[in-house]
């Protein structure tokens, strides 16, 4: 079905790291200050400092010296070169890396206050985060790996890797952990036999997938749960095991407190699994939702891409005309050229056009994963060029109709207006007698429920929409805990002053009578 579903791989990974730190900083000084904010997320058990640390991957990948960093950042946090923990990051790095790192080793023990100042990262998620890194790492020379048939090496390290993450079983860790779950399935993606091939790698690491899935519910991780599960789905979809895919769905429930990229992610796929099992309403729902929550420019444009060019074909099989402002963005005007064609063709109900432009932009479509859902349209095409008829002719002949939509008889005309004509589509009447279409005069739209219907889809959508953003605003951790506190000794100042109160009144009665009698 989705032969390249490029739309999270590894340029989609950089699009929602946009967000870094200061780009004029030395990747190996924003390694170490990553450092800090993962020893603060421990101590304060606050994910948000953690996941500030992840979103200055790209900004770390795109160093030119992204290997010596790296490096830098492994030394730093484990000094000694006879470290367990230091040895299996390092044999992962270029040789002449570690090489130069080993000529380093002598002054680095010499100062012995510093080592024992930088002993104190030795934490597992200082080692979880680097571990990660290192994963980038062989990411950024995927094509050296791709040319050398070593691309097996990267899944070897991502599976001993997530399985030292699971017996860590610490929740300061689950950020790190579910990007590194998605890192473990991308380089298993790209391993030979590719999807959807019945023996392509992806179908082995679904019993480690789903295992992941139940441990992450269970220690109730909502970061690995996401990611695990739109991992899974794009699993399945990738090899078209459409049924598992729908089984996983109905069977999990995804995290409502999910990052709002894993959100466009899970609405994509679950639109995409819809539309191939014929519930065009449901999969236009979700596809419209993954659109509107999606960046639209930047980087993460090509997720958008993807979605607007699955949300039209959706639209035209459920018989509607895309509007022809969403071909003139910037963004998506020449990603979508190939389907503007295609809604041309569809919207005067030409068959011979339709298929002409199928045909030439047919590796297109199949590279897009939208190539059997267009091949469903031409039923679509020739009711489009029904109602079109319909509404320039009041009455017209079975035989004009077989001329103009190039059909073979009358028959196949007299079926298709009939199915046409129960199915909506066309507001007319059959005279089998004398092979006519009569159509009925046009009703008065406001005279029916059809404005009320879209008024309240519009309404609908826009209280969702308020939900959803209340729903994901951040508030501070235990705030009400400081508020009751403050309360408290706000109660405390007020009773010490009413006694400082009562003690002075007392005071000033005790004067007063020992005036008088002194009197």
């Amino acid at each position: 079905m989705a032969d390249k579903m490029d739309i999270d791989a590894a340029n989609g990974d950089k699009e929602e790291e946009k967000v870094g730190p200061a780009p004029n900083l030395p990747a190996e000084r924003i390694i170490t200050n990553n450092f800090n904010l993962i020893n603060q997320a421990v101590d304060s058990f606050d994910a948000r400092f953690t996941l500030r640390a992840l979103r200055s991957i790209a900004t770390i990948r795109k160093a030119t010296d992204f290997p010596e960093a790296l490096a830098f950042g492994i030394r730093t946090a484990f000094p000694k070169p006879q470290n367990n923990a230091r040895q299996v990051l390092e044999e992962m790095l270029p040789e002449d890396v570690r090489s130069g790192g080993a000529q380093q080793n002598g002054g680095g023990e010499a100062n012995g206050a510093a080592v024992k100042e930088q002993d104190v990262v030795e934490i597992a998620e200082v080692w979880v985060y680097l571990g990660l890194l290192v994963q980038v790492s062989d990411a950024q020379y995927w094509v050296y790996l791709f040319d050398h048939q070593e691309y097996q090496r990267g899944a070897d390290f991502s599976s001993n890797f997530v399985d030292k993450i699971r017996s860590f079983n610490r929740r300061t860790m689950d950020p790190i952990g579910a990007k590194a779950y998605f890192y473990y399935a991308l380089f298993h993606e790209n391993l030979a036999p590719l999807p959807p091939s019945e023996q392509s790698p992806v179908i082995e690491i679904r019993p480690v997938l789903m295992a992941a899935l139940r441990s992450a519910v269970i220690r109730k991780d909502d970061e690995t749960q996401a990611a695990v599960t739109v991992l899974l789905l794009r699993n399945y979809i990738s090899t078209a095991d459409i049924t598992q895919a729908d089984l996983l769905i109905a069977q999990t429930q995804f995290p409502a407190s999910a990052a709002n990229n894993q959100v466009c992610r899970y609405l994509y796929y679950l639109g995409r699994i819809r539309a191939i099992q014929l519930a065009y309403t449901e999969a236009h729902a979700n596809l419209e939702s993954a659109t509107r929550k999606s960046p639209t420019a930047g980087p993460a444009v090509g997720f958008y891409q993807q979605a607007t060019k699955l949300l039209i074909v959706v639209e035209l099989l459920m018989g509607d005309i895309p509007e022809r402002s969403t071909f003139r963005q910037p963004s998506l005007e020449a990603a979508l050229h190939p389907y503007f064609k295609l809604v041309q063709a569809v919207r005067v109900g030409d068959l011979q056009a339709f298929l002409k432009c199928v045909h030439a932009y047919e590796q297109q479509f199949r590279s897009d994963g939208t190539y059997t859902l267009i091949l469903r349209l031409r039923q679509n095409v020739i009711k489009t060029g029904v109602r079109m008829l319909s509404l320039s002719y009041s009455r017209i002949s079975l035989r004009d109709i077989c001329t103009r939509l190039h059909i073979s008889s009358e028959e196949s005309a007299e079926y298709i207006t009939a199915k046409a004509i129960r199915d909506g589509v066309i507001e007319a009447t059959l005279d089998h007698t004398h092979g006519h279409l009569i159509t009925t005069p046009a009703r008065d739209t406001y005279s029916t429920t059809e404005p009320s219907e879209a008024f309240h889809a519009r309404i609908e959508a826009l209280l969702g929409m308020r939900d959803e953003c209340v729903m994901a605003m951040r508030y501070p951790m235990n705030k009400h805990r400081q508020e009751i506190a403050e309360a408290a000794k706000a109660r405390e100042r007020e009773r010490e002053l009413a006694k400082e109160i009562i003690e002075g009144d007392a005071d000033a009665d005790d004067g007063d009578e020992g005036g008088f009698e002194g009197m």
